[in-house]
């Protein structure tokens, strides 16, 4: 398959310019942000390479077709119509899965049903066969439908991108890698940079940006649905991996620091940072953030504090944000973020942040709270880019990997 291809790359919602980026970056310009998605042109090819290094997405689809319905017979005729044996074989698993957002059509089982009905209506006709054994490749069916317009997609993914295969341990509420590796992103955190994270729980944010300052693939380790796909030359599988290994860029000139004032937490951070081969760029541990202070300079901190969602526990959250000002306001050279769903932040932290972003974890409505600081003298000439979501490489004279 060489011709171009609808693509889509589904993202959480408040990371879709974040992800729209990663895509030019990849060399994909042709790029259309929507909410909690960007649409791309590429090539078989193509989807082996964003799958493989995109950060940020949570997963990448194919585009069979788009239609308006505002009834089933509308849907189920409409559907009919796609090409689905360009995709489907004989023998294809293909399981429906559905969602439907202020629509007339609004019961997402009966839409899976109906949609399903619908293409095998079309095999039928096809393939010149009553049934089928789905007993081959999988071809995960996605139906989205928003104010009546329906996209039909092939999931060309299977477990979400979020799934690195690295974190085999978590504690309670964790952070999505995929958000994790955003807030980096969208930061100005560069390899040549300290980097603290002082509540770092089982290590995903110092995790991605060491994959982030080494250049390495976040899908490298992992598969995908679409390895099995017919569609796809397994060269261009092939190439793809290689091009990751071949990209790798050596080790951090500084390691990142990764702190909690819980030891089994700081346990689980190393073995999942030693499941992600970057053990040796991460320096952890075991201390309360009252232990913070640091004679470094031009240091970023990329943190996501505990929310304090129980009623017992919304009062040391804002002493802990009163103690985070305390310690990190008057380090003036340094830059800091902070990811948090609770109320009042910055009147609790104490200052106003330069940019604030709405950025949803899971379920939960969450503000990127921005304190960029100065840049490093040796950065000072260089633009900033505006929305700062990509980082910046420089030749920073700091410190080889060492103790903090």
């Amino acid at each position: 398959m060489t011709q171009q291809l609808d693509l889509v790359a589904i993202t959480a919602f408040g990371l879709e310019a974040v992800v729209a980026r990663e895509l030019r970056d990849l060399g994909y310009d042709e790029t259309t942000v929507e909410d909690g998605r960007v649409r791309f042109k590429g090539d078989a090819a193509a989807i082996c390479r964003t799958n493989l290094w995109l950060r940020c997405a949570e997963r990448v689809q194919v585009v069979v077709g788009e239609f308006d319905a505002v009834d089933f017979d509308q849907l189920f005729d409409r559907t009919k119509e796609l090409p689905w044996e360009e995709w489907l074989p004989v023998d294809a698993i293909f399981p429906v899965g559905a969602r439907s957002v202020r629509s007339v059509i609004n019961s997402p089982r009966n839409v899976q049903r109906m949609v399903k009905r619908s293409i095998v209506e079309r095999l039928k006709t096809v393939y010149n066969r009553h049934r089928f054994a789905e007993d081959g490749v999988e071809y995960p069916v996605e139906v989205s439908i928003l104010r009546d317009k329906v996209l039909m997609t092939i999931d060309a993914t299977g477990d979400g991108l979020h799934k690195r295969g690295y974190r085999q341990l978590v504690g309670p509420a964790p952070l999505r890698e995929t958000v994790a590796a955003a807030l980096l992103k969208l930061s100005y955190w560069n390899r040549n940079r300290l980097l603290v994270d002082p509540f770092c729980g089982s290590g995903t944010i110092a995790i991605e940006a060491a994959l982030l300052g080494r250049n390495m693939a976040p899908g490298r380790d992992r598969s995908f649905v679409s390895e099995n796909w017919n569609q796809i030359d397994l060269k261009h599988w092939k190439d793809a991996r290689q091009e990751t290994r071949d990209l790798i860029e050596p080790p951090l000139p500084i390691r990142i620091v990764a702190r909690d004032r819980d030891r089994k937490m700081i346990s689980i951070a190393k073995r999942n940072a030693n499941e992600a081969g970057i053990f040796s760029e991460i320096f952890f541990e075991a201390k309360d953030f009252i232990s913070f202070p640091t004679d470094r300079d031009y240091g970023c901190t990329v943190a996501n504090p505990p929310y304090g969602e129980r009623l017992g526990e919304k009062s040391e959250v804002r002493q802990l944000h009163h103690d985070m000002g305390e310690l990190l306001i008057p380090l003036d050279d340094w830059s800091h973020y902070i990811f948090t769903s609770a109320d009042n932040f910055e009147r609790e932290f104490g200052k106003r942040a330069d940019r604030r972003r709405k950025i949803f974890s899971g379920r939960i409505p969450c503000t990127y709270y921005q304190y960029p600081g100065p840049r490093p003298p040796q950065e000072a000439n260089e633009t900033e880019s505006e929305n700062a979501e990509t980082n910046v490489d420089t030749e920073d004279d700091y410190s080889a990997p060492g103790e903090f």
